[in-house]
């Protein structure tokens, strides 16, 4: 009966990817389809879970066929950081109008990023001390022994290394092995070797301005390719959340979700705070934060779909450039930029939370000024390099529990409710980006606030 049963499952699954091939057709929007994938995942997931239990045969079986659909399509998106990194940030300098607008853009969107992921660190340490999370504990069941073994050997990747070490080994040594993603700085390495190569870039166009606008042509094709593949990929978003959110609900041990709920709480909390001080700052810059949040609707529900800032990337420098009205070298800088640096979410209120909550157990006054200073800065500098696809906050968490001599064995003990928190984090990850690119454009002077204003200048996603 258990073969039965999963093939059952199987065609409902089918059948439910099927209607949304028809809603696809019938032309329905793409953020609505997206939503209803991932409603229809909650309940198919949980369905599986009541029907045959989160660990039983007809479940395992069935995710495990359901994996081809959640698993390759993060496989993809995976698939398009590199290239879009590279063609967005080379891009970008073939976009910039005078060479005194580099520095003033770069400078501006890097401390944009670093500096709201240090708020967000604050904001985090504080949520875990109003929820009196401090030296709190978790209930540890199989699954969460099972990643704490796994992160321990990530851990060995990262342990013996300071953190001068760690920014050093930010810088590539063999690009060609960071492009294909081959170690866990890859992803800042290869932004560094794109920077550069749009330097040299301005430099071959102001001596050989025929040259350059030859390699100015080159990248627009690339550009234009790599877009393509991305609105390919994106595409499949809505059978891809739902399958991700099948196994999610499928497979999670709802016990633990319970144990683990306040932590949910408090984590939500500390990102809508932080994102209360996103529209705090646009205020602050004189942009009305309910028309912004009116233009960029479609890419900010898509982040909280797909958990992917990679997979945003398109759509946040469209939204910029048509919608919001940033220039073209702000938005491409910024939001490539975001990708890998500086994320509020997954690299400012995640890890400095989980430090917040172990330290007391270490013997550690977390109310020491001294302390939680130690913890914003450390959090800040390992900011840099956070993968735009999920495992990116892991990451990051490692390398701050690592750096502050604290044990990782409690982020294992989270991942039970990873990806509802992930969703929220992603959201708070691709905003910062776009308040980056605002903030340069206005420092550059070239914010066109006619078109911020221009209710018909929206991005709707027809994918």
């Amino acid at each position: 009966m258990t073969n039965l049963y999963i093939v059952i499952a199987l065609f409902l699954f089918v059948a439910v990817i099927y209607s949304f091939w028809r809603l696809q057709k019938k032309h329905v929007k793409f953020s609505t389809r997206v939503f209803i994938a991932l409603g229809s995942g909650i309940v198919f997931g949980a369905l599986l879970q009541l029907l045959f239990g989160a660990t039983g045969d007809v479940t395992t079986g069935a995710i495990e066929w359901i994996n081809i659909v959640g698993t390759g399509y993060v496989r993809f998106l995976q698939m398009l950081i590199m290239p879009l990194i590279f063609v967005s940030i080379v891009g970008a300098f073939t976009k910039i109008e005078g060479t005194k607008d580099l520095g003033k853009i770069s400078i501006t969107v890097l401390t944009t990023l670093l500096a709201t992921t240090a708020i967000a660190a604050l904001v985090g340490i504080s949520s875990v001390m109003l929820f009196n999370l401090d030296g709190a504990e978790f209930v540890q069941g199989e699954a969460e022994t099972a990643q704490i073994a796994a992160l321990d050997e990530r851990q060995e990747a990262v342990a013996d290394l300071s953190i001068p070490e760690q920014v050093v080994n930010f810088i590539p040594s063999n690009v060609f092995a960071d492009l294909s993603n081959s170690r866990s700085t890859s992803t800042i390495a290869v932004v560094i070797f794109s920077a550069f190569v749009g330097v040299a870039y301005l430099g071959v166009n102001k001596k050989d301005p025929e040259n350059g606008a030859f390699f100015e042509k080159i990248i627009k094709s690339l550009y234009a390719i790599v877009m393509r593949i991305v609105t390919l990929v994106l595409r499949l978003t809505p059978y891809g959340v739902f399958a991700l959110m099948t196994k999610a609900l499928a497979t999670s041990d709802f016990n633990a979700l319970l144990n683990l709920g306040k932590f949910v709480v408090a984590s939500y909390a500390a990102i809508i705070v932080m994102f209360l001080i996103h529209m705090l700052i646009l205020l602050g810059v004189k942009v009305s934060p309910v028309q912004y949040l009116k233009k960029t609707w479609t890419v900010l529900s898509f982040a909280f779909t797909s958990r992917s800032s990679a997979g945003a990337l398109p759509l946040n420098i469209e939204t910029q450039t048509k919608a919001l009205g940033v220039d073209d070298a702000s938005a491409n800088f910024s939001g490539t930029f975001g990708m890998s640096i500086g994320q509020n979410g997954c690299a400012g209120v995640y890890p400095a939370m989980l430090a917040a909550i172990v330290a007391p157990t270490m013997g550690i006054d977390l109310f020491s000024p001294t302390y939680i200073l130690t913890i914003v800065a450390v959090v800040t500098i390992s900011s840099f390099g956070v993968a735009g696809v999920g495992g990116g906050a892991t990451f990051a968490a490692l390398i701050v529990l690592g750096a502050l001599d604290l044990p990782v064995a409690i982020v294992g003990l989270v991942i039970s409710v990873e990806p509802v928190i992930d969703m929220a984090r992603t959201l708070l990850n691709v905003n910062d980006s776009i308040l980056a690119g605002i903030i340069s454009s206005k420092r550059i002077k070239r914010f066109d606030a006619a078109m911020f204003n221009d209710d018909e200048a929206i991005v709707k996603s027809d994918m």
